[in-house]
């Protein structure tokens, strides 16, 4: 079958960091790595080593222990680091390989990889953090002629399969991402990327160009808590292994640990070969800090047949101060080295390829439906609680209204009264005030009579109230009105007590006939009496 490298990268930054620095924790020690750019290209700056001054009985599971020990470890450095990127451990991490279709959206695959990672994980996809690196295509070869045709007529190929990716997936619990958090935030640093250790010594290896590019070749890494076993190809890890195999702490029992650690070193070998792999390695390289990386490599040459060397970090152009702490910090040279490239690290658990959103159309315009619904009842509430409130203050206005005819009710009864009398007198078409003044002048003087009342009682009638000094008078005064052309109805004499002398009293009804006319020119009315006050002006009160 054919492959076809490729490669899946991140959307390429508008610029290098100027500066990237890695953090990685080797055993009771800390590994900073510092990265500058170089002709356009990043390059190693610096590689400083410093001891984390752990009590022996501290907790390295609690990130603000860890995290407290590295600002420790920093401040002896004298270090205030800016990015930081740090790596996560092969045994923390669950890789698989996969075959998937060929798919251009990262998107889309990231989709296809979680579907089928999450099929055979040890625990919950939701408690995963998943990140995926392509590491080749594979075109299948194509399919034979049929040999079963019949004579004269042409062979027919079948139909070429389809080509596949090969996909290497990293996979880590939450929890594990949540701890390097923590850890950075109690250290005082800023976490930007958290990689994986096997793929970041591989970009530190294709930093030393200790191997032809294309070729695939094994690292063996010596670390304090382990012994990491990765097979390279192609610039990415298709197996990576790692063995608890620890260092001897006391002199002469180097033996044992460099037996064990080629041991595991040939069976990690012989597990990649049954996997099916093509590829022969072409070197096996070691690396680390453990003191005992010749001893290995010398045992190893007498078990394996493949060429076996120590990593040689000459082609990093590294100061004369950081080549020694290079040996043991090939994890931190490819951390600060990857996260410096334009396409980032292979794996960044804090920045995953994560899948497209699935977007439910039928339920987006079923929300969007609902969301139009509600805006229109919105609406038609404001309208009527604004027509309500347009209601409420005429309703207001009204009964203000209501409230204050209500109290003026018998001033209003009285003008409608007083009105309807005026209107009685103008509809009679009679001259009231004039027969008033008429009746002034022919009734006797005030001496005898004086009227107490003037009341219109129907059309063309009055009723005056009288009282006179005697009857006699009283007789007199329906003679006088009979003689000025009234008709007159007989007079009810009443006598009563009165002290000014007037003990008669009577009601007089006239009727006015159509035909009196009266001229007041030709009457002349009584003189008035002499002690008559009536229209004097009214004396003030307290006045002389």
């Amino acid at each position: 079958m054919a492959l076809k490298k490729l490669s899946l990268k991140r959307e390429q930054r508008p610029r290098l960091p100027a500066q990237a620095t890695a953090l990685d924790i080797d055993g009771r020690s800390l590994r900073v790595v510092q990265t500058t750019t170089r002709g356009g290209q990043p390059a190693v700056s610096r590689v400083v080593v410093a001891p984390l001054n752990l009590p022996a009985d501290a907790d390295r599971t609690d990130a603000a222990v860890l995290g407290g020990a590295i600002a420790k470890s920093l401040e002896q450095l004298k270090l205030k680091p800016g990015p930081v990127v740090m790596g996560i451990p092969r045994a923390q991490v669950v890789l698989r390989t996969l075959l998937l279709p060929v798919i251009a959206d990262v998107r889309e695959l990231a989709s296809i990889v979680h579907l089928q990672v999450g099929k055979d994980l040890p625990f919950r996809l939701t408690e995963a953090v998943v990140d995926f690196q392509i590491h080749r295509q594979i075109n299948p070869p194509p399919p034979k002629l049929e040999a079963n045709a019949k004579p004269g007529q042409p062979a027919e190929a079948a139909p070429a399969p389809p080509p596949k990716l090969e996909v290497l997936v990293a996979v880590a619990k939450r929890e594990v991402v949540d701890f390097y958090q923590r850890a950075a935030e109690a250290a005082g640093v800023k976490l930007v990327a958290l990689g994986l250790l096997p793929s970041a010594s591989a970009r530190c290896v294709h930093a030393c160009q200790s191997v032809e590019r294309g070729q695939a070749y094994g690292l063996i890494s010596l670390r304090p808590d382990e012994v990491g076993i990765d097979i390279v190809a192609d610039e990415a890890v298709p197996f990576s292994r790692g063995a608890s195999v620890k260092p001897p702490t006391e002199p002469g029992a180097a033996d044992p640990y460099i037996s064990a650690a080629t041991i595991e070193v040939v069976r990690s070998l012989h597990s990649y070969s049954g996997l099916g792999a093509t590829a022969s390695l072409a070197k096996l390289l070691v690396a680390g800090a453990t003191g005992h990386e010749a001893a290995v490599v010398a045992a190893l040459a007498t078990r394996v047949s493949t060429p076996v060397a120590l990593l040689d970090s000459a082609a990093l152009e590294l100061p004369e101060d950081s080549r020694g702490p290079a040996g043991g910090a090939t994890a931190g040279i490819g951390l600060a080295l990857g996260f410096a490239d334009p396409g980032g690290l292979p794996f960044d658990f804090l920045n995953p390829k994560r899948p497209a959103v699935q977007r439910d159309l039928r339920r987006i315009k079923i929300l969007a439906g609902l969301a139009a619904v509600s805006v229109v009842f919105l609406v038609l509430a404001g309208v009527r609680a604004w027509m309500m409130n347009q209601r409420q203050a005429v309703l207001d206005a009204v009964t203000l209204e209501a409230t204050t005819a209500e109290k003026h009710r018998p001033v209003y009864r009285q003008m409608i009264a007083q009105a309807g009398v005026v209107n009685e007198w103008v509809r009679g078409e009679r001259d009231w005030l004039l027969h008033y003044a008429y009746l002034t002048a022919v009734l006797p003087r005030s001496e005898e009579v004086f009227l107490t009342s003037l009341s219109v009682s129907g059309p063309g009638a009055l009723r005056l109230g009288v009282r006179a000094r005697s009857g006699e008078i009283l007789a007199k005064v329906e003679k006088q009105l009979r003689a000025a052309g009234y008709d007159v109805k007989p007079l009810a004499i009443t006598p009563g007590s009165d002290k000014n002398g007037y003990e008669f009293q009577s009601t007089v009804e006239l009727a006015v006939p159509d035909k009196l006319k009266i001229d007041l020119a030709k009457v002349k009315p009584p003189p008035r009496p002499e002690d008559d006050a009536s229209l004097d002006p009214p004396r003030r009160k307290g006045g002389g």
